[in-house]
């Protein structure tokens, strides 16, 4: 796999928010926050639906317009060098996207033709980004046999075929079980600590952003509430303290209630079993 190459100092975030504001008509999303997210680590967006998370990642993907406020990528403007920015980015969204009637190599070299690898290096890469996630052996099988974590992970591959800077990860295991979903953050883990990537995810699951994040902001009407290590965040409201009660803590809600959670699952679940 293409390791990622020298990019900025240290110093440089990897994504820098400021002021960030979005609305819908006379809903506002994103209410002006202010985010910075280190090089290297595992930053969690945590909240609950409706609390700006998704808008939030759709505007440093760059999927939504430049809105007020200034978005960086590793120093580059988003609103002014959209380009160069996508560049920097791998993306995950939320619902699984690959082509049930390709096959899964066909399916990353496709990404890997949209993201302008070079033709000399296209079939190694694809190759390479198969085999850190463990699909190498049925890359040649049509994505409609594939399990829903095996379609995961190739959507893992799709985002890394062009050796993105930044991983951004929308509920990447939402309707996978816990050996799908270990198995994801597993090839996760493995690629970043080779090649140094920063990973942006959203996530509903507490104990998932609790083992795998470094640090956490909790979103909620739009605004950052808390932001600190998952370690911090539990501390601060006492020794036996979880992530869950630091949720219900900073929003009034539960996990159990929140608005679309069910409804998110199930849409996963029957685009999965639409790929077979």
């Amino acid at each position: 796999m293409t390791a990622i190459g020298a990019g900025p100092p240290a110093d440089v975030p990897a994504v820098r928010c400021t002021g960030l504001r979005q609305a819908f008509g006379d809903t506002v999303a994103v209410d002006g926050i202010d985010l910075e997210v280190r090089p290297g680590e595992v930053f969690g967006l945590l909240g609950p639906n409706g609390a700006g998370k998704t808008t939030t990642i759709r505007m440093i993907t760059t999927l939504l317009p430049a809105p007020p406020g200034a978005i960086e990528v590793f120093g580059i403007d988003v609103a002014r060098r959209r380009s160069a920015v996508r560049r920097l980015l791998g993306y995950v969204p939320q619902q699984l996207s690959a082509d049930g009637t390709l096959s899964g190599r066909e399916n990353v070299a496709l990404f890997a033709r949209l993201f302008d690898v070079p033709r000399r290096d296209r079939d190694a890469q694809v190759d390479a980004v198969l085999t850190a996630v463990d699909l190498l052996d049925v890359a040649d099988r049509q994505v409609k046999t594939y399990s829903g974590g095996m379609v995961r992970r190739l959507e893992l591959a799709q985002a890394l075929v062009s050796a993105p800077r930044v991983l951004v990860l929308d509920e990447p295991t939402v309707g996978l079980d816990p050996v799908a979903r270990d198995g994801v953050w597993d090839r996760i883990t493995d690629i970043r600590l080779a090649t140094g990537m920063t990973v942006l995810v959203t996530t509903h699951a507490m104990q998932e952003a609790d083992a795998q994040c470094d640090r956490i902001a909790l979103m909620h009407r739009g605004r950052v509430q808390a932001l600190g290590t998952p370690a911090d965040l539990r501390g601060a409201l006492g020794p036996d303290a979880t992530l869950d009660d630091v949720f219900r803590h900073h929003t009034g809600d539960t996990l159990a209630d929140r608005s679309g959670g069910l409804r998110d699952v199930r849409a996963a679940r029957r685009t999965a079993g639409r790929l077979g």
